[in-house]
């Protein structure tokens, strides 16, 4: 059984969904620290004036100290961010081609109130991987599983748990995960490549580290085409 686990992230970019594509089973590790300049609660879009950061406000405790688990993370609901992000995609993005197959779905999302970060970005990603296509995986919350630990350790004792014979991991972890034990544990390793072909955008140059939605906005339904599925349009 393929499993990856990935920390929840705000519209994360297509890897994100690659590495679900490729699982059976897909772990949100939203138990760890949130890291503070990371991409928990923000992401880039392009817009007329460059990329743009959409950050969403946390309270600053979870900034500060930095012992605070992702899925203990309170949105500052002081800020009318949800509304800002919102219009802010309605104004940038709203002349793409496919823009209108996702506002409704996109206008419920940010309609949510969610006061926990982690509840709002999981809830997000799994309904644009729905879009993609991706019913098959199983969507986990390692919160869920009440292991503790850390480092290869714990991520190996996620896998035992969920019974999961193969390990999707992004090509930065060969830095830190103890391969042996991974052989010694009888679970294979799998280190994501992203070669993914450029995509029409609506405002050059093109840049292939943005959101997923600006894929989808451009490409709609073709949008695995170019993420998974290389076949010619």
């Amino acid at each position: 059984m393929n499993c990856a686990i990935l920390q929840p992230s705000y519209i994360p970019w297509r890897g994100f969904f690659h590495q679900i594509q490729k699982s059976d089973v897909f772990v949100f590790y939203d138990d760890v620290k949130f890291d503070k300049h990371g991409w928990r609660n923000r992401n880039r879009i392009k817009t007329s004036h460059g990329v743009q950061w959409l950050t969403i406000p946390v309270h600053s405790h979870a900034l500060e100290t930095g012992q605070t688990p992702i899925n203990e993370v309170e949105i500052c609901r002081n800020e009318d961010w949800s509304r800002r992000h919102w219009l802010t995609l309605q104004q940038q993005c709203g002349k793409a081609p496919h823009f209108k197959r996702y506002r409704d779905l996109l206008e419920q999302c940010y309609a949510r109130g969610d006061t926990r970060l982690a509840d709002f970005t999981i809830e997000l990603t799994m309904a644009l991987a729905r879009e993609l296509g991706l019913c098959h995986p199983q969507f986990i919350r390692s919160s869920t599983l009440g292991i503790t630990g850390a480092g290869t350790g714990r991520l190996l004792d996620i896998l035992a748990r969920l019974k999961a014979t193969h390990y999707i991991s992004g090509p930065s972890a060969r830095g830190y995960l103890d391969l042996d034990k991974f052989a010694a544990a009888g679970i294979t390793l799998e280190f994501m490549t992203y070669d993914y072909p450029e995509y029409p955008q609506l405002y050059p140059p093109y840049d292939p580290q943005v959101s997923i939605l600006d894929l989808l906005f451009m490409t709609g339904p073709d949008a695995p085409r170019f993420i998974w599925d290389r076949t010619p349009i």
